[in-house]
């Protein structure tokens, strides 16, 4: 067990060496195992802060840990933890106003792509602003939103990149239609056995301003051609 340890802090050691060289860094040496450990602390405390905090001065941080070590910042803890709080809030604002720009951006492409679909011939539009087209009409009866269905879809942005699709799994997809997101849950419902659909989803019952997927941009419209396989 004692050799295996002291490979690993050596395997560890020789790799960061390693980097170190191919970076043209500074040659660390690290002679035991507590060496290591507290490189590596290093490393991790730098790789968090690097995400963070890229404009900072690094000479800066590593002069406030060993004062905070040897008990003697320049600044008491109080003000310490308020002038954090005030850049780290500051910063958080200025980067949802970033996003919010962008996605403003995305917003406002998709409320044109909605108003432009449903002026298309066959598009027809719910009172929900759920847009459809009928590719196929099946028959029988219509599920509702506590049915369980089994179907085929291929789910596509308005741009026409494929995000999901059980159609090129080959596989069918089962689940409880009070499950999904509301343009499915009203859409489906108009569907009977067999038909197929095309669904134009806006953001609004579609994921609105979240991104489950990096491919779905936040209040982005979704296009799904959906065939009704089952329902129970």
């Amino acid at each position: 067990m004692m050799k295996t340890h002291a490979l690993i802090f050596g395997f560890v050691a020789f790799s960061f060496l390693t980097f170190g060289q191919k970076a043209k860094s500074k040659k660390v040496v690290l002679n035991n195992d507590i060496d290591t450990v507290s490189y590596l602390m290093g490393v991790n405390i730098g790789n968090s802060l690097g995400k963070e905090m890229s404009e900072a001065n690094f000479e800066l941080i590593v002069q406030g840990f060993r004062d905070a070590i040897a008990k003697g910042p320049l600044v008491c803890q109080d003000s310490s933890d308020m002038i954090l709080s005030m850049y780290f809030q500051e910063k958080a604002t200025k980067k949802q106003a970033q996003e919010d720009k962008k996605n403003e951006v995305y917003k406002v492409a998709g409320e044109k792509f909605m108003v432009d679909n449903a002026k298309k011939a066959g598009v027809k539009t719910t009172a929900s602003g759920l847009q459809y087209e009928v590719m196929r009409e099946g028959e029988g009866g219509h599920p509702t939103a506590e049915s369980k269905v089994k179907v085929h879809y291929h789910g596509t942005t308005i741009e026409g990149i494929v995000f999901d699709s059980s159609v090129e799994r080959g596989e069918p997809i089962e689940f409880g239609l009070n499950q999904v997101i509301p343009g499915w849950t009203e859409g489906v419902q108009l569907m009977t056995k067999g038909a197929k659909y095309k669904f134009y989803i806006p953001q609004e019952l579609a994921y609105g301003s979240s991104s489950p997927t990096p491919v779905i941009k936040p209040f982005s419209p979704l296009v799904f051609e959906v065939e009704l396989l089952s329902f129970e």
